[in-house]
């Protein structure tokens, strides 16, 4: 299955730690559908009473890769565009107001939609060898700035953001947005123990203290993140955006055939 759930042996510390992991072979670009499934999980998770912290995480080369731009390429109309943006507004949305911490345990890149998922959670982190990014002035689109300014300083958000240059886990660190950088083969370890260190907590308080948290947030990320959809949807009416992303499949399949 391409998202999974496990949760801790009943009766162990773990029992209130909840895994999604997310596996789309070959890097983690999820599909419209995959990203309404991702966001119920995410959801349901957060609404069993017996959860008290959530880990997101991604097995393959990366942690995600965004949208799958070869399906929307692939769909005649809007329907894939409005699926796409749809889907990410939810999950990001599901790891925001899940009723529980989200920890996300962030492997290799994490680029596009990925930004949207980590830069709304509540404690990240980091193999050694992340990246942070966001690629979507070269795809002819715009979003998830409101999740990186969450990652990196205002003016650094605007550098990658206009360069879709990526920034490292280590620079993230030093920024205070994320909690522990760690070699890969230790990533999920170190996710487990941070969220060991939540579940021992009162779970009533902690989910008070989610919601508090959110309360006093000074960006309403839900609207900060549809006014930049507002301007995707006018590239893609300009036709821009879809010369970018024919763009990037022709690349695609150029590196495939070589």
């Amino acid at each position: 299955m391409p998202i999974t759930t496990t949760r801790g042996a009943p009766g162990s510390d773990d029992a209130g730690i909840v895994t999604v992991t997310v596996d789309f072979p070959p890097v983690n670009a999820l599909p419209s559908a995959a990203w309404f499934e991702l966001a119920d999980t995410i959801s349901a998770a957060g609404a069993d009473e017996s959860t008290h912290v959530v880990i997101l995480r991604a097995e393959g080369r990366g942690f995600n890769a965004g949208v799958d731009i070869k399906e929307m390429q692939a769909t005649s109309g809007f329907d894939a565009l409005i699926g796409a943006n749809r889907g990410c507004a939810a999950a990001f949305s599901a790891v925001y107001d899940c009723a529980v911490p989200v920890v996300v345990a962030v492997n290799g890149f994490c680029v596009g939609g990925g930004i949207g998922l980590v830069g709304n959670a509540d404690v990240i982190v980091a193999s050694d060898d992340a990246v942070f990014g966001l690629p979507e002035v070269d795809r002819g689109a715009l979003g998830a700035a409101t999740h990186l300014a969450r990652l990196v300083p205002q003016h650094m958000m605007r550098t990658l953001y206009y360069t879709a240059q990526n920034a490292t886990a280590q620079q993230l660190q030093q920024f205070g947005s994320v909690y522990r950088v760690v070699p890969r083969e230790e990533l999920l370890d170190a996710a487990l123990e941070v969220a060991r260190m939540i579940a021992t907590k009162d779970t009533r308080v902690i989910r008070a203290a989610k919601a508090a948290i959110n309360g006093i947030d000074p960006v309403d990320v839900k609207t900060s993140y549809l006014l930049e959809q507002r301007y995707t949807y006018e590239l893609n009416l300009a036709g821009v955006a879809d010369e970018h992303r024919d763009a990037f499949v022709a690349g695609s399949k150029s590196e495939r055939d070589k």
